[in-house]
């Protein structure tokens, strides 16, 4: 264990020993004031700094500290009692997929908020978070909402002085609930204009109704927890795959996951989409993950999972290959009334093109795409009278390599169509691996 780690984990367990002090001098109800509180909280639901909820949630967080306290170095069994406690049991499923996220668990940096809005015989409640400079993750969980498979709900993110942050966020659309009538899910931010706010607002809103029910959770964020933890590991590597030169710059590791800075030479001859099977192996053989399709144009930050409390000794950034298309072949022309097709790659073929109401359906195959990571697409569509046009829908059947493509308001294009690759499912093969230091 390094000196800054170890001087970090004394000064962690230091901050969480203080906290249990404090938590230890509460009076922690019996069974029938507890109920009394749990209803006053719910009456409260939307009066955001009701002194009743926080001191619930204290309590709450008195439990969690109790447990972390003892478990500040990794524990391997410290996923299995987080489980264990009311309202936590599905964050831990949620994140078994992600070491960095199991890691941080176990180094006490889980966060329980425990605060819920309910109102029309429906609840949101955001169980906790996790989060640090680069990224938050929020753990969220509904009961009582109807008909979740019919709609959806769209989600904000609102400072403490209700403005939106400037954050760019995922989640998923609500399935239908469990029998038990509950739904759990997360939200990942990530953060790049701004750091995580002091207080954060969560907005849950019905899509498609009128008027649409809203549920509004607000509560503070402990962003002391991985004060200073960010490392910067200077890479300055450029490696050439297929002919086409990629520069590693850096690599920036927090708890929750490494973002590695990758930019495409302005030079290259191909426009690069994504590269296939991307990931950082340690020493052990350990691959840490990613989301390949985070890189495009020319180039991005590309999110791992976090081996920030693993300390490898080695790592090596893999792939096999390359989704790619020559840059003079982005551009192509369709006529959609012959289904004729100028340009593009020699395994782009169009087969045919249908109206269909206002909308224009392209349906294409594209040879030679197996085990393809990503579709087809476009963007700068425009007729021949330079009206411009938008994609509405993509999609894409890899096991017969076809392609549909549905423009909006396709159907009164004039003459033929333009449009330049904005993605492309073939996939060119050429395996490469680079070493990554690992010290800062």
């Amino acid at each position: 264990m390094s000196d800054e780690m170890k001087s970090y984990e004394e000064a962690l367990e230091q901050r969480l020993n203080a906290r249990k002090t404090e938590y230890d001098a509460m009076s922690v109800p019996d069974a029938e004031v507890y109920q009394a509180v749990q209803a006053g909280i719910r009456q409260a639901a939307r009066k955001r700094k009701s002194r009743l909820r926080w001191v619930m949630s204290s309590i709450s967080a008195a439990a969690i500290i109790l447990v972390f306290t003892g478990c500040i170095r990794v524990s391997p069994a410290f996923a299995s009692f987080v489980e264990q406690l009311p309202g936590m049991e599905g964050i831990v499923s949620m994140i078994r997929q992600d070491k960095g996220l199991m890691m941080a668990i176990d180094q006490s940096l889980l966060q329980k908020v425990g605060v819920t809005d309910e109102h029309d015989g429906a609840s949101v409640t955001v169980e906790g978070i996790i989060t640090d400079e680069s990224r938050m993750v929020i753990f969220y969980t509904m009961k009582g909402m109807k008909d979740l498979d019919k709609g959806g709900y769209d989600i904000d993110l609102l400072d403490r002085d209700g403005e939106k942050l400037p954050v760019a966020f995922s989640y998923s659309s609500p399935q239908p609930a469990s029998e038990n009538g509950v739904y759990e899910d997360k939200i990942d931010v990530s953060f790049t204009e701004s750091l995580p706010p002091q207080e954060l607002t969560v907005v849950f809103k019905e899509r498609g109704k009128e008027p649409n029910n809203k549920w509004k959770v607000t509560f503070p964020v402990d962003r002391s927890l991985t004060k200073g933890m960010k490392k910067i590991i200077p890479v300055n590597q450029t490696m050439t795959v297929d002919g086409q030169r990629i520069h590693v710059k850096e690599a920036v590791l927090y708890p929750t996951r490494l973002v590695l800075d990758i930019e495409y030479d302005p030079n290259n001859t191909k426009k690069i989409f994504g590269i296939r099977d991307l990931q950082l192996v340690d020493e052990q053989g350990r691959a840490w993950r990613t989301d390949s399709s985070s890189i495009s144009g020319s180039g991005s930050s590309v999110f791992f999972e976090s081996m920030y409390f693993t300390t490898p000794k080695k790592l090596t950034l893999q792939g096999s290959g390359l989704s790619a298309v020559d840059k003079d072949e982005l551009v192509i022309s369709i006529d959609p009334s012959s289904s004729e097709i100028q340009g593009g790659p020699s395994s782009l073929k169009l087969l045919q093109s249908t109206v269909q109401g206002k909308n224009l359906i392209l349906e294409f195959s594209i040879a030679d795409a197996q085990n393809a990571t990503s579709g087809l697409s476009f963007t700068n569509i425009e007729d021949s009278k330079g009206s411009t046009f938008e994609i509405n829908e993509v999609g894409w059947s890899p096991s017969v390599f076809e392609a549909r493509v549905v423009i909006k308001n396709g159907a009164a294009a004039k003459g033929n169509l333009t449009m330049e690759i904005y993605s492309y499912p073939d996939q060119i093969r050429a395996p490469f691996s680079i070493e990554i230091p690992v010290t800062p």
